[in-house]
């Protein structure tokens, strides 16, 4: 593929929606490659079909939103069976979860739960995430969470956690940036000092979203809800992880409020942009 301002551009994709799929295979647009949920794909059926349709003509990441690697009673073994399954016959190109939890007492929760970052959950995460790279015979990304609250507990900074997980572990890191601003917004963090908390030779994916900004009891509160174009300061954020860790395979979520393919495909365009400009300027400061 070309290349812009000296970035290839096999680094960038979007994350694949259902409402796409046809347009997407039947079109077959330039893009670097394409991210699934995983869960979507664990049964036979017509999504099974296209799914392979899909990886004979783009690379594919699995990005997992039930695996629960922060579930106090362990990885379920039948979905992490599906996950292994489907792994072994997508082979994508990079497999992620999330650190979070939501399974309890094997009810499957409809959200992506945080958890506070203790020595006791870091052995147990650590623990789970052990497992599932075991099962799949491969390493897995851990994406760090948006936040909306804080625990009264939780002595543990999330980047030194994330740090702690890939010492112990030697799992990678899904950067994702948004999630990053979302948060420092929210819990008056600073964004630059989380990135460069991280270990950067293990951040293998970073991903872009936008936000909503919402009032809850009179304040402001931001949202991940991937539901609109990625926000002017997020891509500033992404310029700085860019600076950190260098060209990483880089992804932008839509998923509420989903557009017409070209406009999700022109996000991927502006990371591309960004990309080659923040590391075209950082290569001639040196």
């Amino acid at each position: 593929m070309a290349s812009v301002g000296g970035v290839r551009s096999e680094t960038f994709g979007i994350g694949l929606r259902a409402p796409h799929v046809a347009e997407l295979l039947a079109a077959r647009p330039v893009v670097g490659w394409l991210e699934v949920h995983a869960e979507n794909y664990m049964g036979g059926g017509t999504a099974a079909a296209e799914l392979d349709a899909i990886r004979r003509q783009y690379p594919v990441s699995l990005h997992g939103v039930g695996l629960s690697l922060g579930s106090a009673e362990g990885i379920d073994d039948a979905h992490l069976a599906r996950l292994e399954r489907l792994v072994e016959r997508i082979e994508p190109a990079r497999v992620s979860e999330h650190l979070s939890w939501s399974v309890s007492g094997g009810s499957y929760l409809n959200d992506l739960l945080p958890l506070p970052y203790t020595e006791e959950a870091l052995a147990q995460v650590a623990a789970n995430i052990d497992r599932a790279q075991t099962a799949l015979g491969r390493e897995v990304l851990i994406e760090n969470p948006s936040r909306y609250l804080r625990f009264r507990h939780s002595p543990i900074p999330e980047a030194e956690f994330l740090a702690a997980l890939v010492r112990r572990t030697g799992c990678g890191l899904l950067c994702d940036v948004n999630n990053i601003f979302v948060s420092a917004q929210n819990l008056n963090l600073d964004p630059i000092a989380y990135l460069d908390a991280l270990p950067a030779a293990s951040v293998g994916e970073i991903h872009l979203a936008g936000h909503a900004a919402v009032r809850r009891d009179g304040e402001p509160l931001l949202i991940d809800d991937h539901g609109s174009a990625v926000a002017p300061a997020v891509w500033t954020v992404y310029c700085a992880a860019l600076r950190r860790f260098g060209p990483v395979a880089s992804l932008v979520e839509w998923d509420k409020n989903l557009p017409d393919l070209a406009t999700l495909l022109g996000e991927a365009v502006k990371a591309e942009r960004n990309a080659a400009a923040t590391l075209h300027a950082d290569a001639d400061a040196r």
